[in-house]
């Protein structure tokens, strides 16, 4: 048996400039050094930009973020390929005699995902969110895995022109999905908090917020003039400067960053290889 596990990891930033699927491969390239007796061979298929699409024979998928609206790619070839490869991943997982097949999607996917599961409506956000921003776990999130062993709230990169809001109770009991954490509370203001983390089940998960995100990928944001602006604007100089604060601060972005991503894919390992696990790491 090949004790290698595959890895897909689904771009859909559409040829922009991005520091997301950098983040994704070092979490990747770290993993793969935390089990040296389980190698991880990634793929990294250019999804909007080139209509590429991975098949269903990876054991791990993760689908990155993106730019601009997740109802852009209705009716295009990219799109009907990545929803006929969930049909395949969903009803591989089905058939308990099979191995399953994970799952992980990040904002943009997680809002293309909302689409696909309908457990909530996909809208524009009133004005868009940009920073580093405080997360709630629900109780059902207190103990799941991509979860556990961060404080409540946590803190997470947060950067969405669009939402998913309204969970539809009917859909997500039929699925047996999990709401895991919600968008930070805004006493101030009348809109609806946004889901920001659903657990479809034991294999697919998803947050809206972006999960790999460390300090230097931050900064790169931060440090476009536009940004500043943006920020300040919206939250003051001292807010501005709070975030960058936050960007070096152990148990900010940087505890999220080492907890989430890494904490889904080392479950998953230790779920599809469990009898070549020599050390719990």
């Amino acid at each position: 048996m090949n004790n290698s596990l595959k890895v897909a990891v689904i771009d859909l930033y559409d040829n922009e400039a991005n520091q997301g699927m950098r983040c994704i491969q070092d979490i990747l390239n770290e993993t793969d050094c935390n089990f040296p007796e389980i190698p991880i061979d990634y793929k990294i298929y250019d999804s909007r930009y080139k209509n590429e699409v991975p098949d269903d024979s990876y054991d791990i998928y993760i689908s990155s973020g993106g730019p601009g609206s997740p109802f852009e790619g209705e009716g295009k070839v990219w799109e009907k390929d990545y929803f006929n490869l969930m049909d395949k991943i969903w009803a591989n997982n089905k058939n308990s005699s099979n191995s399953k097949k994970h799952l992980f999607f990040i904002c943009h996917s997680f809002q293309i995902m909302a689409r696909y599961f309908k457990f909530g409506e996909v809208i524009p956000r009133n004005s868009k969110s940009f920073g580093v921003m405080p997360v709630h776990k629900t109780e059902q999130g207190e103990n799941d895995p991509i979860l556990k062993g961060l404080p409540d709230p946590f803190f997470a990169a947060d950067f969405r022109d669009w939402q998913v809001v309204q969970p539809n109770e009917k859909v997500l009991n039929e699925l047996g999905a999990k709401i895991i954490c919600l968008e930070k509370e805004r006493p101030h203001v009348e809109f609806e908090r946004a889901l920001m983390g659903i657990r479809i089940s034991d294999e697919i998960v998803g947050t809206q917020f972006h999960p790999e995100a460390d300090p230097a990928s931050m900064y790169y944001h931060f440090r476009k003039p536009e940004r500043k602006e943006q920020v300040v604007s919206k939250y003051g100089e001292e807010k501005y400067f709070e975030m960058l604060n936050l960007l070096e601060k152990p148990d900010s972005i940087p505890l999220t960053r080492k907890t989430v991503l890494p904490g889904f894919l080392s479950n998953a390992v230790k779920l599809l290889r469990p009898e070549k696990i020599i050390v719990d790491y």
